[in-house]
Parts: C-alpha cells; structure tokens; sequence
C-alpha cells in the first residue's frame, strides 16, 4: 500500500536525515578542527599574537576579522591562513588599526612572557630528553631569549652539554651558563660510564618522536626534512640537508638522546648546489 502523500514526505524526511546529519557533523567537527589549528597558529605568531584575530572556516575556506596595527600584519595573516593544511581560500576582513599600537605593547609584554615560559620549557624538555642530562637538576629561566641555567651536577660533559642544548634552541640569543660542578657527585659519578643504560629501555616510538621533537627545535635545522626510523635504539636518519655542517649537528642531536644505542646516518643526504 503506497504512502499518504503527509506520511511519504516523513518518511523521506527521516530517510534523508540518517544520511545527512552525520555528514553535517562531520563537515562541523572538521571546521572546528581547522578553526583551531589556524587560531593556534596565529596565537603562536609573534608578530601576530598581539592581536585579536577571528577565523571563521567553512570547508576549505576561512574568513579573518579583527584589526592589526598595519599592512604587513594583516598580509602576515593571510599567509599563516594558507599555510594552515585544508585551508585553501581567505576572506581578508582585518581592518587596519594604527591606534592599536598603546594596546599591542601590553598584549606584546603578555606575549613575551608566554614565549619565554614556552622556550623554558622547551630547554627543559631537550635537557630532560638527553641520557647526560636527563637525571641533572638544572633550572632554567628565559628572559627575552636570555637563557640562564642552574644547579649542580656530576660531570663536566653534563654543564657544557646543557649550555649546547640551550645554546642551539631555536629562540634562544644568549645563554648564562651558571651550572656548578659537584666534586662529590662527580666522584661517585666516575663509578658509572655515562654511556651506561640507566632504567627500562624506552620504545622506539619514544625515542623517535624525542629525536624528532629536539630537530625541530634546534636552530639553522630544518627537522621536517629529516626522516628518523629506530629498531631496538639503532636509530636511521634520511631524507636531506643542506650541509654537511648540518647533518653532523642532526646526528649529535639525535646520538644523545636517552635509549639510543647508535646512529646511522648513511641515507641523510647533503644537497648538491646547482648551477642556475
């Protein structure tokens, strides 16, 4: 027996509804998704943090709004925007402000110190990261891209390691290396090699997201260019660099992190210049 013409459009309705309503949310949910990957990157923008930027994003286009202080700002903007992956068109609606330039100082001096608890933490974290240093109590401080370090620890390698680890952070300018030598800790330390595992061996997948995470962060290295694999800690590097001067500072990097137990580096390629 047919529908009645009330009871067809219902049941249609409900038969559509249980198709497209997931794909609604879907679409929603991935909106959401890259609204927040673009303001994330806005907000980590020094240049652009200052400001209050809204980004509206509808399937692979955003619409900013808000207001900058110039015109280089409100490009910068728009080009953060496209480099955000699944965004593919802007809607520039910033409106350009000079009179912002009282209130961008504050927000600028807020910024500061959100930037310079981001890059303690990240000093910190590579420190941590490192079999030398991982056990070492040092404190860390940042001021304006001044890193000063802190406390007593029981070898030489271990100081001078952590003023390279500060000192090759991406961010970092000057760094204060106050860290002091324990003559007690360092005699019982000479009992133990320093290459000497200490606690359970971490995963492989631990010690590639930490090689990866410390080429990121270290400054003149491109990390998303360096392909890190590991078996058992024998870790592979590939891909490429653009010097041999790098590829050395990539394998360094990645020798010292805790629960490596070699570095291959045979299929990282320095790059050959081309005459053009």
């Amino acid at each position: 027996m047919p529908f009645p013409p009330r009871s067809a459009a219902l049941a249609v309705g409900l038969l559509l509804s249980q198709f497209l309503a997931p794909t609604a949310f879907a679409d929603s949910e991935q909106d959401a998704r890259l609204e927040g990957a673009l303001q994330t990157a806005l907000s980590l923008n020094r240049v652009l943090n200052p400001f209050r930027i809204t980004a509206q994003v509808a399937g692979q286009s955003v619409q900013l709004s808000g207001e900058v202080e110039n015109e280089v700002e409100r490009q910068l903007a728009e080009r953060v925007a496209l480099a955000t992956r699944g965004i593919e068109h802007v809607d520039n609606r910033l409106q350009v402000n000079a009179d912002l330039v009282e209130q961008s100082l504050e927000l600028r001096a807020y910024a500061q110190r959100l930037e310079d608890a981001t890059l303690s933490a990240i000093v910190r974290a590579r420190l941590l990261w490192s079999r030398v240093t991982q056990k070492a109590p040092i404190e860390v401080e940042s001021r304006e891209g001044v890193v000063t370090l802190r406390g007593r620890v029981d070898s030489t390698e271990a100081k001078e390691l952590a003023g390279v680890l500060a000192r090759s952070t991406d961010g970092v300018y000057l760094v204060n290396n106050l860290v002091s030598l324990d003559t007690a800790a360092m005699a019982k330390a000479r009992t133990t090699p320093v290459d000497a595992p200490v606690g359970p061996q971490p995963s492989d997948n631990w010690i590639i997201d930490k090689i990866q995470s410390s080429l990121r962060y270290s400054r003149n290295l491109d990390g998303l260019t360096i392909k890190v694999s590991s078996q058992e800690g024998l870790v592979r590097l590939s891909g490429e660099v653009v010097s041999s001067e790098q590829k050395s500072i990539a394998v360094d990097v990645a020798r010292q992190i805790v629960g490596v137990r070699g570095v291959d580096a045979d299929l990282l390629k320095v790059a050959t210049k081309t005459e053009g």
